[in-house]
């Protein structure tokens, strides 16, 4: 319970410090881009949530090191890990200038860094085939793994569209794994996992529903890396957990980029990294949230905002609830990895042929 504590204070006071003294900071961390086909804020905003995150982080498990010293160095180097892959990504919300090829490489050496230092290698993926590749050529799982750890981590950039969507979908999954983490009695697991919970949950205080930060870049892919490599340690640590169970667990945020691509690539045949406001979370904030015919208030497009996310909390936790009941259940965890593909596509399709029934809309009127 410290360790929650600890990160959410910490964190909660540096967003507000933060958010009080935007206005000698905002011409270097706010989003002045009103106007992009993906911005939906109605005025700057500082983007560097991920800085209260990595402060939250490091205070609780600096306190951890003081405690029980394996503890805390567990914590310690897997935020020494992190730390390329949130540098590179806080860089772009200072300048607007990294590209995402740079974010990847970036997060594909914290990867590298979390397997070196940790033992963060995916041994398998119970597939069969590249299992036995993965077993004999021990740099295809390098390269598996840090191609994972990225892929997950941009997802987490990729759905980081409206105020509470990326943080609160990361608490669902944190939670989901501190729960397999005690039923494997993985202490040092839960401690980091809890950190981030309470680092969150402390920016979320500002982020939702006013949207007063965002997480920038540098939050997103921290979160995502700290999702990815916890998901990893776990399946590696213990071999009784599935390695389905944290494909389950994202299966969202995987299964929106992956579905982003062959939009963009095959449907549009743009570059998979030109952004567009075709996402899932963009269509419900479009044609479920109606609000006063033509109003551009402010206030009604703040509402408009907050009440996008929830409708994509409860997507997540369509994923989340199985697999956390069946975390060692391989081929259980499969179906339900279909049954969610299936369910996101139908949910699309529906929204874009307009299909929508009336009892999921929110109508907003002035």
């Amino acid at each position: 319970m410290s360790t929650i504590v600890i990160s959410f204070i910490l964190s909660f006071l540096t967003t507000l410090l933060v958010v009080r003294f935007n206005y000698l900071h905002d011409h270097l961390t706010a989003d002045h881009d009103l106007t992009g086909i993906q911005k939906f804020h109605v005025s700057p905003v500082p983007r560097i949530g991920g800085l209260s995150l990595i402060i939250g982080l490091l205070g609780a498990l600096a306190f951890h090191y003081t405690q029980t010293n394996q503890v805390g160095l567990f914590g310690l180097l897997l935020l020494t890990s992190a730390l390329p892959a949130f540098l590179a990504g806080f860089s772009e919300d200072i300048t607007k200038r990294v590209g995402v090829k740079v974010r990847l490489i970036a997060t594909a050496i914290s990867a590298g860094l979390a397997g070196y230092l940790l033992g963060g290698w995916l041994q398998n993926l119970q597939i069969l085939g590249l299992d036995n590749l993965m077993l004999n050529y021990f740099w295809i799982s390098v390269a598996i793994t840090c191609f994972a750890v990225a892929g997950v981590s941009n997802s987490f950039n990729i759905i980081d569209g409206y105020n509470g969507l990326s943080g609160m979908v990361a608490i669902i999954i944190l939670t989901g794994i501190a729960y397999v983490a005690f039923q494997v009695n993985d202490f040092e697991i839960m401690i980091v996992v809890f950190a981030m919970i309470g680092a969150i949950s402390g920016f979320l205080i500002w982020n939702y529903p006013r949207g007063l930060i965002f997480l920038g870049d540098g939050g997103a892919y921290l979160i995502g890396f700290w999702i990815a490599e916890c998901s990893i340690l776990l399946t590696t640590r213990h071999v009784e957990v599935s390695k389905w169970f944290p494909l389950l667990l994202c299966c969202y945020p995987i299964f929106e980029t992956l579905f982003t691509i062959y939009r963009r690539m095959v449907l549009l045949g743009t570059h998979p990294g030109m952004p567009d406001a075709g996402h899932l979370h963009n269509l419900i904030y479009h044609r479920v949230i109606r609000w006063g015919i033509g109003s551009q208030e402010p206030m009604d497009l703040i509402i408009r905002n907050s009440l996008t996310s929830p409708y994509l909390w409860i997507l997540t936790s369509i994923a989340v609830i199985p697999a956390v009941l069946f975390w060692r259940h391989t081929f259980i965890l499969q179906i339900f990895s279909l049954f969610f593909v299936i369910v996101y596509i139908v949910i699309y399709l529906s929204i874009i042929k307009f299909k929508v029934p009336g009892w999921i809309t929110v109508s907003i009127k002035r």
